[in-house]
């Protein structure tokens, strides 16, 4: 590897006798990289973000809360009025009506002790199928910058692994001219000494 000597601020846009053409090439990649690196990032997160935010929301529209009832007890003991065992849910089957009439049957949580036929509240979307409780517009605005912001990282890493793999192709074609330059050198060298 070769000597670096102490770091200097936008050494590559300095003029320089000894600048050969690779360096305002690398000065190129480099620019570009970051100038793609945060545009990418930035566009790619906001893109993401809003897209979540607003398929939550339209969740929060689409989705019902539909009664239905246990179709058999369920396990464990009575609930009580206070304690762990008011919060404690378990999962049982319930029966509810679909928006066309028909009756559907899946699994929902229900207090262990809850006799057949006791309401439970289900969430249901437009074609009765059961679906989890949507999410608040704060849960959903937290989740869709979670979401936008890991999309973005993500997308920002393509161009500086570019960067990176392009850097190090430069580096190398630099190294082999050396060696060419220093065997050229060597050659001549030796013709005046010999």
């Amino acid at each position: 590897m070769a000597f670096r000597g102490p770091k200097v601020w936008l050494w590559r846009w300095r003029r320089n006798p000894l600048k050969r053409r690779s360096d305002r090439v690398e000065a190129w990649v480099l620019l570009g990289a970051w100038v793609l690196t945060a545009l990418v990032g930035a566009l790619a997160g906001l893109t993401v973000s809003r897209t979540v935010e607003g398929e939550l929301a339209r969740e929060r529209v689409e989705w019902r809360p539909v009664e239905a009832r246990l179709t058999e007890p369920v396990p464990g003991s009575s609930p009580t009025r206070s304690g762990a065992a008011n919060t404690a849910r378990v999962w049982a089957e319930v029966r509810w009506s679909a928006p066309d009439g028909s009756d559907r049957t899946g699994q929902a949580r229900a207090r262990p002790g809850s006799p057949a036929g006791t309401p439970v509240t289900v969430w249901t979307d437009r074609q009765g199928r059961l679906v989890t409780e949507p999410t608040t517009p704060s849960e959903a605005r937290v989740r869709a910058n979670l979401i936008g912001t890991l999309a973005g990282v993500g997308a920002a890493a393509v161009p500086l692994v570019g960067e990176r793999l392009l850097r190090g192709r430069l580096e190398r074609r630099r190294l082999d001219q050396w060696d060419a330059d220093w065997a050229r050198f060597d050659a001549l060298r030796r013709r005046q000494t010999g």
